[in-house]
């Protein structure tokens, strides 16, 4: 995004950020696939790429308010400034539906934007794990991942400006977070922290857009991205499943003290502060009425109490997988049980339901059995 107020080569610059990592690269000579289920996930994972060109209709006409208008649900923030503007004193009470469908349009443009900037740094993430990983049928898998993730920034940005008009700039915490994967020297870090964590964040956000969607090639295009999604997750479990059998108890309580950070520490998000701005909010002045309607409500805190869940749902689960619950005599299940969220631990986790999401297949699968019959009926 430009700055009008910098000079041309400033504005250049401020597009680029450099992260210094301090991980070695790996090349590997042992090419024997002994790695079956990653073998198994190889091969998914090369059938089920897709044409983000041609798989998607890009003549697809969006308008922006009708895809505010037409949602099933409305977002949680849209929902909880109509509450606010309820309040006495409120700065929303004077809003009009235009106004709301104007912080409704911004609040997509936000989501859609972060999650553009979250696929930039998975596939960051992706080609790393390529270089530094130490067996070849992961390097093999992660090379499949570094062009899914490239295909989903792409989609993203191409719907933010050619459908939307605009897209917001990196939120600091996502930033904050890739960053400091990126940077660590030890490479199943950046598993765990892309594979395992923001990965099933990602999960969470594209699930629980997709469910309220109706716009259709948005819709189109969060079944595509949360299928591969789901692959990326199970990959992540599967290596480090087999790695965090070699660590020590010191080394696997770093891992878990990571787990901790992300998951207990990190709980509450706020709402990007820029959303506000672009929708000429004073939030120091709404802040009041804001917090009156979520107490009415019974919200709390947390107006993202079923996105939590969501997140949680694929966390926790895949965090038993890789053995981090019970390691250090359990230190992460006292943790874990004294916040409630043991309660996830044997959710459905993506780890082993990956097939249920891959809408790719399905997609064709149903293609293939419409061409079938019409060349029966004399179709086509």
């Amino acid at each position: 995004m430009s700055h009008p107020s910098l000079p041309e080569e400033a504005q250049v610059d401020a597009t680029i950020k450099h992260i210094i990592d301090h991980a070695p690269r790996t090349f590997v000579n042992d090419y024997e696939r002994a790695r079956t289920e990653l073998v198994t996930l190889y091969n998914k994972g090369v059938r089920s790429q897709w044409d983000s060109v041609n798989d998607l209709d890009w003549s697809t006409d969006v308008d922006p308010e009708k895809l505010v208008q037409t949602t099933s649900q409305p977002h949680p923030t849209l929902e909880l400034v109509r509450a606010a503007a309820e309040v006495k004193g409120s700065p929303f009470a004077k809003w009009t539906e235009k106004e709301f469908t104007k912080l409704g349009i911004e609040i997509y443009m936000a989501q859609l934007s972060q999650f553009m900037h979250g696929e930039q740094g998975a596939m960051m993430a992706a080609a790393k794990i390529v270089e530094v990983v130490p067996w070849i049928d992961a390097k093999y898998y992660a090379a499949t991942q570094t062009m899914d993730e490239a295909r989903h920034t792409e989609v993203f940005s191409r719907y933010l400006f050619e459908k939307l008009g605009d897209a917001y700039s990196i939120n600091p915490y996502l930033e904050t977070q890739i960053t400091t994967l990126m940077e660590d020297g030890r490479w199943d870090i950046t598993y765990l922290g892309m594979q395992v964590i923001i990965e099933s964040l990602a999960l969470a956000a594209f699930g629980s857009l997709l469910d309220t969607v109706e716009e259709p090639l948005l819709q189109k295009l969060l079944r595509y991205v949360l299928a591969d999604e789901a692959r990326h997750v199970a990959f992540g479990v599967l290596s480090l499943r087999e790695y965090y059998q070699e660590l020590t108890d010191a080394e696997l309580k770093d891992r878990q003290e990571y787990l901790a950070e992300n998951t207990l520490n990190s709980r509450n998000r706020v709402v990007d502060p820029q959303l506000w701005e672009r929708a000429g909010v004073d939030i120091v002045a709404a802040l009041p009425s804001l917090r009156e309607a979520a107490s009415k409500q019974g919200r709390g805190r947390n107006v993202y109490a079923a996105f939590n869940r969501g997140f949680l749902s694929k966390l926790v689960p895949n965090a038993r997988k890789i053995g981090l619950i019970d390691a250090n005599d359990g230190y992460l299940r006292r943790l874990w049980g004294e916040a409630g969220l043991l309660k996830f631990e044997f959710a459905d986790d993506t780890a082993s339901d990956y097939e249920t999401y891959d809408f790719v297949a399905q997609d064709r699968a149903a293609a293939a059995a419409g061409d079938l019959g019409g060349q029966q009926t004399g179709g086509r």
